[in-house]
């Protein structure tokens, strides 16, 4: 249920506010941490928390992140900016899947042959569409180039079930509570646990063992959940061993019932 997060800028680890990131600007940090990527790696393999995503936000971050996946070989997806043409070395280093957002997006739609072309080089069991969402009119949209660009794809039971037959798993983050400890998007929680047909890890906005035990009663144990700015790993109040022992504690309930 709890997938971690190693989030990458400029080769550190950071936790920034969702939508902040543009070539212009500095997006707005909420976090910076001393300890390299794969102090997170190599803690997150000894807590048997396997899925969890490395994200590489802008360049400068291969390193690192080469560094993370060594210390939990097949433990840990990578996203930011893959492509057919580096998919396969990413894999080669140690991530278990990689994920993709914009390669898949051009001028606003799905590009379905760059999306077959990825299946084709690493498989659809090897592959994380990021569906990252804003709010606009009412409905959810994929957000693309660092979430700053909405696309035409709404994120509904449709487009998540046709989207379904062409990667294992979706990861959402919930961009406009992203990074600000407010509180998850209920209405974005309860569509996906209604609608995903494969494994969802959702992202954004959770602060407290509360939220965690509020996500897991509204997705009834259909989705994962991704803890970041909020954990006191990342300069937050959310102690990250509580919500491990929490994770256990709802696993074996998940376990119990079925």
């Amino acid at each position: 249920m709890f997938r971690p997060c190693i989030d990458l800028h400029e080769g550190r680890v950071k936790q920034i506010v969702g939508g902040t990131y543009r070539d212009d600007t500095k997006p707005l940090t909420r976090f910076e941490s001393e300890r390299p990527a794969a102090e997170f790696a190599e803690m997150y393999r000894r807590d048997g928390l396997r899925g969890g995503h490395v994200i590489m936000i802008g360049p400068g971050n291969e390193e690192a992140a080469r560094a993370a996946l060594q210390a939990f070989p097949g433990g840990l997806q990578i996203g930011g900016g893959i492509t057919p043409e580096n998919a396969a070395a990413w894999l080669d280093a140690g991530a278990s899947h990689v994920i993709v957002t914009s390669y898949v997006f051009r001028e606003g739609m799905i590009d379905r042959d760059r999306l077959q072309r990825l299946i084709e080089t690493v498989g659809r069991s090897r592959l994380v569409l990021d569906l990252s969402c804003r709010k606009r009119d009412g409905h959810y949209y994929v957000v693309t180039n660092r979430w700053q660009k909405f696309s035409n794809t709404r994120v509904n039971h449709e487009s998540l079930l046709s989207l379904g037959h062409c990667a294992d798993e979706f990861l959402i983050h919930s961009v406009d509570v992203e990074g600000k400890q407010e509180g998850f998007d209920g209405e974005l929680l309860s569509l996906l646990a209604a609608a995903s047909p494969i494994p969802t890890t959702y992202a954004g906005g959770v602060r407290s063992l509360d939220d965690v035990r509020a996500f897991w009663r509204m997705c009834r144990g259909r989705l994962d959940l991704t803890v970041g700015s909020a954990l006191d790993l990342f300069g937050g109040s959310l102690p990250y061993r509580d919500v491990v022992a929490l994770d256990r504690e709802l696993d074996k309930r998940k376990s119990r019932a079925l």
